[in-house]
């Protein structure tokens, strides 16, 4: 849960996904950033994936408590893009995977085994993928009426060299 992070030079976003983790054999839901180097993304995806940060949201949710309305929950980010606050992405679950069905694939069995933590895929940027002073993140259940959320300030680090 960090509220900055360092990055390489002035190529980076962040990205709001869904985060699946593994705990005392249940599956909890939160929120988090995937944040990725675009410019190492376009000639590895791993490396660019490897090079940043990935902050959560301090709170989870019991997946077995927002299963049956999964795809009515909102992903939704907020970038700080030359001092103003601009919706970057939103949508709702129903256009990803099922959430059993990405578990299965993942690790082939009902849920995710202890320990393990999956980020679960996002949404296109609004207006394009670009680099941000802030970034923030939330994942929103509008049947249940709540919120988790989360936001981090981005400190470039000149690459020198």
């Amino acid at each position: 849960m960090a509220d900055s992070i360092e990055v390489s030079g002035s190529e980076t976003s962040g990205e709001v996904e869904f985060v699946l983790i593994g705990w005392q054999g249940r599956t909890f839901v939160g929120v988090g950033s995937d944040h990725t180097d675009r410019k190492v993304e376009s000639y590895s995806v791993t490396v660019s994936k490897q090079m940043c940060d990935k902050p959560i949201a301090s709170v989870l949710w019991e997946l077995d408590d927002v299963a049956v309305h999964w795809d009515r929950m909102i992903l939704r980010a907020f970038a700080w893009i030359d001092g103003v606050r601009v919706l970057y992405q939103e949508g709702t679950l129903d256009a990803m995977l099922p959430v059993h069905e990405l578990i299965q694939r993942g690790f082939g069995g009902a849920q995710l085994p202890d320990g393990c933590a999956m980020f679960g895929g996002t949404f296109a940027a609004k207006g394009g993928i670009r680099p941000a002073s802030r970034f923030e993140f939330e994942l929103e259940d509008p049947v249940l009426n709540r919120r988790i959320g989360h936001g981090y300030d981005v400190i470039e680090l000149p690459v020198l060299g």
